[in-house]
């Protein structure tokens, strides 16, 4: 029996290293994404997209347009926070709180895939708002 938890304490802080890893690895690639959306370098922006989101969007351009339409607090954000990285039916959701430019807060949620050694994004679903975001 002292075997066992003198294992489990061994493994646990393993477990939450990795877990720990993974999700820099995940935030490192919606980070820099951010980033080259606020350099309005979208052919960079694009390269972090999975396969099939640059398969419907074709090209940068019409990616960088969908993304300035449609999730305009992603570009030039003021404040970007990474909450909890989960999975979802056997995908990795990474929840983000960006607050804009304009002081508004947004609670977007990130799909993630792993492609070869990659993260890519491949879906960004928009929350509701927290509480007190306006």
């Amino acid at each position: 029996m002292r075997r066992l938890i003198a294992v489990l304490v061994l493994l646990v802080p393993w477990g939450f290293s990795a877990a720990a890893a993974e999700k820099d690895r995940i935030t490192s690639v919606i980070a820099a994404q951010i980033e080259a959306f606020r350099a309005e370098d979208y052919g960079r922006a694009f390269e972090y997209a999975s396969p099939s989101i640059r398969s419907l969007f074709g090209t940068a351009e019409t990616f960088g347009d969908m993304v300035e339409r449609g999730y305009p607090m992603v570009v030039g954000p003021k404040d970007v926070r990474y909450l909890d990285l989960r999975e979802v039916a056997g995908s990795q959701w990474q929840r983000v709180l960006i607050r804009d430019r304009n002081g508004r807060l947004h609670l977007l949620d990130y799909q993630m895939v792993e492609r070869g050694s990659d993260w890519k994004i491949n879906a960004v679903q928009i929350l509701r708002a927290p509480e007190g975001s306006a």
